[in-house]
């Protein structure tokens, strides 16, 4: 019990949260701040952590080889489980039919800017000044500066072992800091969760409820079937319980910050108390963060289900199906991991669907109430898929060699 004791006093300070927030309703606002300290604590910290821990990864590296075969094994599980996910919640969306029935007024969305796609390439790959590197809206630049900066130093050779060392002093200080933010998260998470229930739900009921009783069983599910499924073959039955008796942490950060960016450094603690190897966690968890999201493809899936329902058109044939789990797999990689990354995606949809801008509001408000529950998918899909990595590059005894080097 020891090692789930830190979890259990997170889930219960979540508990006792929603309870607040569902006897005061939106009076428990009033504590909000509470939990956005929290979450500003977590955010304050997560650039420089990305990257110290990437950067220090890739430069302490024996050969460039190794990133090689990380980045190769971690993009083919990042598509595999992206396409599961979908076809997972394509065949709930069959089924149920959610935006069946539905009668939602269209508004035309304010302020929406028009962008090109080379434009999104350009802007999500790069910044035009290393001073915005420095902003959590940027994450997948930055990732893509921490990756040069690693294997700039890893080429350089002796004479960059002195920088490679404070690289890696850098990443064991700041998860160093994570431990003490941690110490205060069962009263923001309790917080935020009080202001969340009392704020949004009554939001829940009405013409969405159908498409959230369908997303959040699914979703679950899908974390406990699909997620002991991976484990499982990652690790046999050892795999699964360690899995398991990590995850809680960073399952109930993710479902209360609702990013995948804040969760971050919760989910490098969880990963190591796992036993994934230090270069292989500090590289696919800042990557997963912004590129892997097996909760945004399912929720993706329901908004293009829910918009096809409202709009009358027909949501069957092998050819709209394959074309919704390619619009799913594009969705997840564009998701940013701050809280309304989707946006992205939603538009995403609506053009490639040729739907009407007036669509837009529809799927953008099912992506405001799924968002917790998809998070936390996104998140720990990312570890039980470094999990998987390890697998496939340390072979099946990758625990007891963790064990080993530790001991």
């Amino acid at each position: 019990m020891k090692a789930y004791r830190f979890p259990i006093i997170l889930l219960s300070s979540i508990i006792i949260g929603s309870i607040i927030g569902l006897a005061f309703g939106k009076e428990a606002t009033v504590i909000k701040p509470l939990g956005d300290l929290f979450i500003n604590l977590l955010f304050m910290i997560v650039v420089p952590l990305v990257f110290f821990t990437i950067s220090s990864a890739i430069a302490s590296m024996d050969s460039m080889k190794r990133l090689g075969k990380i980045m190769g094994s971690m993009l083919t599980i990042f598509i595999v489980t992206g396409i599961i996910a979908s076809i997972f919640m394509l065949t709930a969306s069959v089924i149920f039919q959610p935006g069946s029935g539905v009668d939602i007024p269209l508004m035309e969305p304010d302020n929406v800017e028009e962008m090109s796609f080379s434009e999104q390439i350009v802007n999500t790959f790069t910044v035009p000044d290393f001073v915005d590197l420095f902003s959590r809206e940027n994450m997948l630049a930055l990732i893509i500066f921490s990756v040069l900066i690693g294997v700039a130093t890893g080429i350089t050779g002796e004479k960059g072992r002195p920088f490679s060392k404070f690289l890696t002093s850098g990443s064991e200080v700041f998860m160093k800091i994570i431990q003490l933010v941690m110490y205060y998260a069962p009263i923001g998470l309790g917080a935020y969760f009080a202001a969340l229930v009392g704020e949004f739900g009554a939001d829940l009921i009405g013409d969405y409820a159908k498409a959230v009783i369908i997303y959040y069983p699914v979703s679950f599910l899908y974390f406990v079937i699909g997620f002991t499924l991976y484990a499982f073959i990652a690790g046999g039955k050892k795999g699964t319980v360690r899995f398991w008796k990590n995850i809680l942490s960073p399952a109930a950060t993710s479902l209360g910050t609702g990013s995948s960016i804040a969760s971050l450094p919760v989910n490098l603690q969880a990963a190591k108390r796992i036993g994934v190897p230090k270069d292989i966690r500090e590289t696919i968890l800042p990557l997963g963060a912004t590129i892997h999201m097996d909760g945004s493809c399912l929720s993706a899936m329901l908004k293009i289900s829910f918009v096809f329902g409202v709009f009358n058109k027909d949501f069957t044939g092998i050819d709209t199906f394959l074309t919704a789990i390619g619009i799913c797999l594009l969705s997840g990689i564009v998701m940013s991991g701050i809280p309304g990354g989707g946006f992205m995606g939603e538009m995403m949809i609506i053009t490639l669907y040729g739907l009407p801008m007036e669509a837009l509001p529809i799927i953008s408000a099912i992506g405001v109430v799924v968002d917790p529950p998809a998070t936390m998918v996104n998140v720990t899909g990312d570890t039980v898929s470094s999990m998987l990595v390890t697998r496939q590059l340390e072979g099946k005894d990758w625990m007891e060699k963790a064990k080993a080097s530790t001991a």
